[in-house]
């Protein structure tokens, strides 16, 4: 790779609006973040326009992307910097008309056929996984290392892995290719704190 490898942290699946602004602001000012996915699966559009309303701000103001999980209408609405959808949530090609300019991310799971098919329908980035065990995402197909590799042998489209990753375990991705690599207990549920999870994850990374 020709540049490093950056974190592409994810919101936890539940936030308190009151203390969140506060702890994402430490997080980001702990460490390089890349981007910053709104993910919040249960949650209402109106609580989702909530939290965005807190962390668009906060992020944007750092620097730090700030991409909507599923919903590009939403991304739109609340300013966001782009969007990424899943193989089961709206189509990328629909998902680009929508989103014009901004980013768009594609889930690509352990395929190179989603991703050849990303690729083709404007993805500015796709994502491969999961590589660990997690409770957040689906692992019934693994994804291994050797995708990230060939992936960044044949594309110019940036990838990025997710699926349990952590400090301990990221070395083999970074050095495989992967341009971010995307978190969210490894920083959320660290035991001294988020902003200690992003200098952890930084540490791994550069240590890699």
């Amino acid at each position: 790779m020709s540049e490093r490898c950056r974190l592409y942290l994810v919101t936890p699946p539940a936030i308190e609006l009151a203390t969140f602004p506060d702890t994402l602001a430490a997080a980001l000012d702990a460490g390089d973040v890349a981007c910053l996915q709104i993910r919040l699966k249960d949650a209402s559009d109106d609580a989702i326009r909530r939290a965005a309303s807190v962390i668009v701000p906060v992020s944007q103001s750092r620097g730090v992307a700030v991409l909507m999980n599923d919903r590009p209408d939403l991304a739109i609405e609340t300013g966001c910097d782009g969007a990424h959808v899943g193989q089961t949530d709206m189509g990328a090609r629909e998902a680009r008309r929508i989103l014009g300019d901004l980013t768009l991310g594609v889930t690509c799971h352990a395929s190179r056929d989603l991703a050849f098919q990303a690729g083709e329908d404007g993805a500015d980035y796709v994502a491969f996984g999961a590589f660990f065990p997690t409770a957040s995402k689906d692992a019934a197909t693994r994804a291994e290392p050797e995708l990230l590799a060939w992936w960044s042998d044949i594309a110019t489209i940036p990838c990025v892995a997710i699926g349990g990753i952590t400090p301990g375990n990221c070395a083999p991705l970074v050095r495989a290719g992967a341009d971010f690599l995307a978190v969210i207990g490894a920083v959320w549920a660290h035991y001294d704190g988020p902003a200690a999870g992003v200098r952890a994850m930084n540490e791994a990374i550069d240590a890699a």
